[in-house]
Parts: structure tokens; C-alpha cells; sequence
């Protein structure tokens, strides 16, 4: 059945929406990168990232920690997943969820925990008597680490949700072959949980090569985002920091690719899809405690950058030092992190933020995802790609596509008619127009994800017996659709309120005035503030750990083993 003009009509709406918000701020990177002075075309700007020593120097680094960071994570998540979908045992499901407690961190704020513990006067040296220096100078080991921990469940989401989907057969085939368990997952599992791998590796990895806030926080500036970070001060005058964020556009894309083709390819998916389910063993005695040794150190290594914050929050300022715990401790950071200026308005500014991008995503996602779900559309590829795009477009590269779209028209330049509605360098800047928009484009896949799964588990003959009674669409819509997925509708959004408020790249980048500073950028800067700064921007880690907490609580409650499908790439 073909697509009646309304559905068209709402497709061209969505994709001029999306067109504008997304593709519009990326072209204008690329071309800034690629354009002279005069208006001509030039690839001088490119060739001179890779001239430049210190870029050069930049990519490699990046590329190291984002390998490296995407290795530990795998090897972290691998062994975790194969258990947690094979077999039962005591505490497994508290287990499990303290496994996902790195969610509820941005990495970069784990990294204030990380330095008080494993720093040369940290808690680790102070107990063993040693002077080590654990964090290798703030370099890139300490980093990948840091971003291992905190997206490794990102991994072990995905791959549990493949494990889910194998047919038990398969590998009861092969043990009745003779196959030992080592050859039946190197020959059967792993080519069949591959793409789930690929998923959920694509998102570590280009995560942490676009990561800003972390090597920021552990004073590591050799690297591309950071020297992106930089360049803002030159965007209105040189091409050089498009050039730059072109090149890691391209060097994400590449990555992409090439694990696409080589890591991704799921041919083997359609021969694995489960027509059974698998029944968990369930373990007892050494096995058992194995389990539970592997989950719980798992969870502990992962709950030491916030357990570390939490201390760092309750500590006298000064009174860490050398010393496992605190020598002094004090409850006054929580009081100044609701009331100090900067902190507590920047709070108000993310709640306001972070819920018009929440009512934002819910009206394109649910368009999208009605098209998606319902419409007989040829072009369903493209609205499909395009509201994917953001979980493989860096968030780093839109954040400079806006601030390239905001120097010029209807924004900048002489007689910009929106240039007093949103602005973000200038004497008197607004950048919370394209705060909200930022927010919202980079959320938007999991709003459009489960909303999608909803409508694919709710019959289409609902809708219909509606239309036949005599009721709009609207009405059907609003009284028989949006009740029967409205978990669906709540749970995607609370996943982009909660990150939408902690978003980090967007922060640093598009607010450059103190009353403007959201939630992150309020941490970064009271960190470095000496005093109690490290010890307010803790406390206001704390509190966001705790909305995190909460809401990503609510939200697996609402879609259960499906939350590993929103992070996938």
C-alpha cells in the first residue's frame, strides 16, 4: 500500500527538521574546511592538519586512546555477557545492575574520584606506603581507563541482547560434534554475536576519540578534541579549525567503515536468530562464587571512580592528601552545590535545557518513528539513516557545525534577524536556541527507538477500529496510540532528559558565558577553581549521579532487555 500525501507531507516535514538541525551544521564545516578566502576551493586548510606536528600528534593520540579504551572495554564486557546470558546464580540481578552503575557517570566527572585515589598523593599509594605514579602523568593510559569503565557497559549491553537472540541449537550442535568450548565460541558464538560486538564498539570507540571533557579534566591537551576545544578562538578568523574537525569526521566515518566491513558483517544473523529459548544454568558452589567474584570485582572496579567522587565531596578542602580517607570531612559542598551562583544556575539552566530538548525529541521521534513503524515509504532508508546519524556523528562535530551556523545568516553577520534570539560568540551571547537543538538531535535516536519498538509490538488493527468509529487521527493518536506505548514514549524520554542534562561536548563548546554554564561545564570550571571548587563540582557529581540513577532505573524498568538496542550504532 503506497503512503497517502499526509504521510509524505510529514516525511518532507521531518527530514527538512532534520536536514536543517543536522546535515545544514556539518556542511557548514565541511565547507569552511575546503573553502579560501575569497570563496574558492582549496585543499590547503586539510593538508595543513596533517603538516602540523602537533595535529598529527593529536590524531595519533586520539586513535591510541580510543583503541585502547575500546580493547579494555571489550575484554571487560565479553566475559561478563557470556556469563550473565548463560547462567544464574546468587545476586545476579544486584549484580547486574551495579555493572551499569559507570552510566550513571560521565567519565570525566570519574575522573575528579580517579585522581584522588590513584594520584601520586592519593588513597592507593597513601595505603600501600608507595609513591607509584598509577595515572602515568594524566596520560593517555590513565584516559583510556578512565573511558573504559565508563562505556564498557555499553558493550555488555549489546552483547547480551545478541546472546539473547542464539539459538541454543546451534551449539548443542557442535558440542554433539566434539567441538571443546573454546572452538564452539571461536567457531559458533562469536560470529554469530559479531555484529552486537560491532555495535556496541562502534559507540566506545568513536565515543572515546571525540571525548573532550576527560583528557581535559586529567590536563591532557595533546589531543584532537581538545586542540578543537581550543580552537573556538579562531574559528571567526582562520579555516584551520575546520579543517581539523573535518579530518575527525573523517577519521570516525573511516572507523566506522572499517569495522563495518570487516568486524560487522552479519551474515550469519539470520541463521541465529533463537526459535527457542535459552534456559540459564544455574550455578552452585565454586562455580557460583566465581561468577559472583567476577561480577562483584567487576562492579567494584567500576564503582571506585564514583565512590571516589563521593569522598572527594565530603572531604575538608585540602584534607585528602596522602591519606586513604580524609582527615576532616564536611557536608557543606551539597548545601554550595544548590546554592552557590554558578552552581545552582547552572542546574536551572539544564533543567530548563534539558526539557525543552526532552519535548523536542518527542515530536520528532514519534513522527519519525510513526513513519518508520507505519508508513509504506520508499524513502524510509533516508529517515531512517538521518535520525541514526547522531549516535555515529561525533557530538564534538555538531557542536562546531552549530557555532559555524551561528556565525553566519539569520544568526551573524550585519543585519541577522535572529542574531538578538541565538548567539554564541559575542559580547552579549544566547546560546540555549542551539543548546536545546544540540540536546535534542543527539537524543534523538533513542527517542525514535523506542518509540519504534512500541509501535512494533502494538497491531495496527487498534488504529484502524479507530478510524472506523468515526474518531480524527489525531484523536486516534492521541487516545489509542500514545497509551499503549507510552512506557515506550517515557522511557526514551527519560534516557535523553538524563543525558541531555550530563551532556558534556555540547556544554564546553556552545556555553561560553558563566550565567549560560549548564551542569558540565559548571563541574569543568568549579574544578579547577582552587579552594573549594574540586569539592563543590564533586558534590554537584554526586547530585547528577543521582538523577542518572533514577532515571535510567525507570526507564529499564519501562523497556526491560531491550535497553541495549538504544545504544546501538
Amino acid at each position: 500500500m503506497r503512503a497517502s500525501w499526509r504521510q509524505n507531507l510529514l516525511l518532507a516535514a521531518v527530514v527538512a527538521v532534520l536536514g536543517a538541525a543536522l546535515l545544514y551544521p556539518i556542511a557548514l564545516i565541511v565547507g569552511g574546511a575546503f573553502r579560501t578566502d575569497d570563496g574558492g576551493f582549496t585543499l590547503r586548510h586539510l593538508i595543513s592538519v596533517f603538516e602540523d606536528p602537533a595535529t598529527r600528534r593529536g590524531l595519533v593520540n586520539a586513535t591510541l586512546i580510543a583503541a585502547m579504551t575500546t580493547a579494555i572495554a571489550t575484554m571487560m564486557a565479553v566475559p561478563l555477557a557470556l556469563v550473565a546470558a548463560r547462567f544464574t546464580f546468587p545476586g545476579k540481578a544486584l549484580l547486574g545492575g551495579l555493572l551499569l552503575l559507570p552510566l550513571v557517570l560521565p567519565p570525566f566527572v570519574g575522573a575528579i574520584g580517579v585522581q584522588h585515589i590513584l594520584g601520586r598523593a592519593g588513597a592507593l599509594n597513601a595505603a600501600l606506603g608507595t609513591q607509584v605514579d598509577w595515572l602515568g602523568s594524566g596520560g593517555m593510559v590513565a584516559i583510556a581507563f578512565m573511558e573504559a569503565i565508563g562505556l564498557f557497559p555499553i558493550l555488555y549491553l549489546n552483547i547480551v541482547a545478541s546472546l539473547a537472540n542464539l539459538d541454543p541449537a546451534l551449539e548443542e550442535a557442535g558440542q554433539c560434534m566434539g567441538a571443546s568450548g573454546w572452538t564452539r565460541f571461536r567457531r559458533i558464538t562469536l560470529p554469530l554475536v559479531r555484529p552486537g560486538i560491532f555495535a556496541g564498539a562502534t559507540i566506545v570507540f568513536i565515543w572515546s576519540f571525540t571525548e573532550l571533557g576527560t583528557p581535559l579534566m586529567f590536563e591532557f591537551y595533546d589531543v584532537t578534541s581538545v586542540q578543537i576545544f581550543n580552537g573556538i578562538k579562531e574559528v571567526e578568523a582562520s579555516h584551520r579549525p575546520y579543517a581539523l574537525v573535518v579530518v575527525m569526521l573523517l577519521f570516525s566515518a573511516g572507523f566506522y567503515l572499517l569495522g563495518k566491513f570487516t568486524l560487522g558483517r552479519s551474515a550469519y544473523a539470520m541463521h541465529g536468530k533463537a526459535s527457542i529459548q535459552r534456559q540459564e544454568v544455574r550455578l552452585t558452589g565454586a562455580r557460583a562464587a566465581g561468577a559472583v567474584a567476577l561480577f562483584g570485582g567487576t562492579a567494584l572496579l567500576a564503582a571506585a571512580p564514583a565512590l571516589g567522587v563521593i569522598i572527594a565531596s565530603l572531604a575538608v578542602p585540602g584534607q585528602w592528601y596522602q591519606s586513604v580517607l580524609p582527615q576532616a570531612w564536611t557536608g557543606d559542598h551539597y548545601v554550595q552545590a544548590l546554592t552557590h551562583p554558578m552552581a545552582a544556575g547552572s542546574i536551572r539552566n539544564s533543567l530548563v535545557l534539558a526539557s525543552l530538548a526532552v519535548v523536542l525529541a518527542l515530536v520528532v521521534g514519534f513522527a519519525s518513528a510513526r513513519l518508520l513503524a507505519r508508513a509504506n515509504l520508499r524513502l524510509a532508508w533516508l529517515l531512517d539513516a538521518l535520525v541514526m546519524l547522531p549516535l555515529a556523528v561525533p557530538g564534538l562535530v555538531l557542536a562546531f557545525g552549530y557555532i559555524a551556523a551561528s556565525l553566519r545568516w539569520p544568526f551573524g553577520g550585519p543585519d541577522a534577524p535572529l542574531g538578538a534570539f541565538a548567539s554564541i560568540i559575542g559580547a552579549s551571547p544566547n546560546p540555549f536556541p542551539f543548546l536545546v537543538v544540540a540536546y535534542a538531535v543527539r537524543r534523538l535516536p533513542y527517542v525514535v527507538r523506542s518509540a519504534v519498538a512500541g509501535l512494533e509490538q502494538t497491531g495496527a488493527e487498534l488504529e484502524d477500529a479507530g478510524q472506523v468509529t468515526g474518531a480524527s487521527r489525531w484523536r486516534v493518536q492521541r487516545r489509542i496510540v500514545m497509551p499503549l506505548i507510552a512506557a515506550n514514549l517515557v522511557a526514551g524520554a527519560l534516557l535523553a532528559f538524563s543525558f541531555s542534562m550530563l551532556e558534556v561536548g555540547d556544554s564546553l563548546l556552545l556555553a561560553q558565558r558563566e550565567s549560560d554554564y549548564p551542569v558540565t561545564k559548571a563541574i569543568y570550571t568549579l574544578f579547577e577553581r582552587l579552594g573549594d571548587g574540586p569539592g563543590i563540582a564533586s558534590a554537584m557529581g554526586v547530585w547528577a549521579m543521582a538523577l542518572l540513577a533514577i532515571t535510567l532505573l525507570g526507564a529499564s524498568a519501562l523497556i526491560g532487555k531491550k535497553m541495549g538496542a538504544i545504544f546501538r550504532a
